[in-house]
This record gives structure tokens, sequence and C-alpha cells, in this order.
């Protein structure tokens, strides 16, 4: 990763089509080498997750340009690169594994290397499903979380109260507040350029297996309801 590291510092220094361009072989040796780590985080987990099995590199990354089109930050390319591996790839609206390079540029980035696994920003329908499993099932999904001890449960936009349509003061009220579903862990540097750094990867996601097959469940309900 110390390439991908490498290219990203220089990219938010030089973030504009001219430098790009001149840099543009530069950039495709880059991609190459996250594709190549792509893959192997792809059949790496779909050996404790066979619900991710065949897919492709590019059912799981994401174009480095920016769609500025309706954003007030003009910059013209994404200062980190990711890969969301998830049932049915990035666009499927499942729950999947998501492993995030974002160097610190010195002005804080906005989230650094992690790892996340879960739901983000799921549809009404989708949103909806999972509270509902959370209620019925909330034992269950609180051990979910508590089994992938290395990541901590994110918190950010959850609601001030208990959503419409369910009772308040049910022990699993702080789960129905969340307005996405995710466990996160921060990744230093030094973590990201270890030799193991794919082993190491995988070790912690496996452990979010079951977090993800019970949001998946979910999913899998809300899609068969809008059928």
């Amino acid at each position: 990763m110390k390439e991908v590291i490498a290219f990203l510092r220089e990219l938010h220094d030089n973030n504009n089509r001219e430098w790009f361009d001149a840099h543009r072989a530069e950039w495709k040796r880059v991609k190459t080498r996250f594709a190549g780590f792509t893959e192997q985080l792809i059949d790496g987990i779909s050996s404790f997750d066979p619900s991710v099995r065949g897919l492709r590199v590019q059912d799981c990354t994401y174009r480095i340009a920016r769609d500025t089109r309706f954003s007030p930050d003009k910059r013209p390319y994404k200062e980190h690169i990711g890969a969301y591996i998830a049932p049915g790839g990035k666009k499927s609206g499942y729950a999947g594994y998501y492993f995030h390079v974002e160097p610190d540029t010195g002005e804080g980035s906005t989230y650094g290397h992690m790892l996340a696994v879960g739901l983000y920003c799921p549809e009404p329908v989708v949103l909806r499903s999972v509270r509902d499993e959370i209620f019925d099932n909330g034992a269950e999904v609180e051990r979910t979380i508590r089994q992938a001890d290395a990541f901590t449960l994110c918190r950010d936009n959850a609601l001030r109260r208990t959503p419409r349509g369910f009772p308040s003061g049910s022990p699993y009220d702080e789960l129905l507040r969340l307005k996405e579903f995710l466990l996160e862990r921060r990744m230093t540097e030094r973590e990201l350029l270890d030799g193991r750094l794919l082993e190491f990867t995988l070790e912690r996601m496996r452990q979010t297996q079951p977090f993800v097959a019970l949001l998946n469940r979910a999913v899998r309900y809300a899609f068969e309801e809008m059928r």
C-alpha cells in the first residue's frame, strides 16, 4: 500500500486535471496494485461469507473522478480509494465489507484509513426492516456486535427519539435510533504498510460476518416485500 498512499498524498496537493493527466501512468499502476489487493480480499472474504463469491474487482471499487455537478467542492478527484464487498456488488443495497485508504494530509482527513462493515444510507424500506429485526431479535443483534470486538458501533446521525412505529423504552432503543448500521475500525499507517495486511484485514472482517449476515436477512426481506 505504500505506493497507493504516496499517490493519494500527492493528489491531495495537486488535485487538478492537469496534474492528474501528467501522472495518469502512475495512477494506472496504483489502480492495478489496489485491484490486486481487492481481488485477494474478495477471495478471502468468500471463504467465510460465500454470498460474495464470484464478485469481480469492478463490482466492488469506485471511479476516482468526483461528481461535482451538485457539490460546492469542485475538486475533480477523490483523495481516497476503497473497496466495498457485498452480495451483488457495491450498488446492490446489501450490507458488506469496506476497506478504505485515506492518508492523513495534516489537515484532518474525513475518515482516515479504516475498515467498516454493515449498511450505509439504507433505503427507507430497508431501514424499517432492519429496525423490525432489532425489535424482534435485539439480543441476537447485540451478540453479533460483541463478537466483532475489534470494531466499534457507529452512532453518527442517530435519532434523538425512538422512531415512529416503535414503543419507547425498549431495551434496544439505542439501536432502533440508528439510521445506519455500521461497525468501524480505524487503521494506522503502520498497520496498512505491514506485510500481513491482507491476513490482518481478513481476521478482523471474519469477526463481523454474523453481523453482516443478520443485516442481510433484513435486507432480503425488505427487497422481497418491494416486489
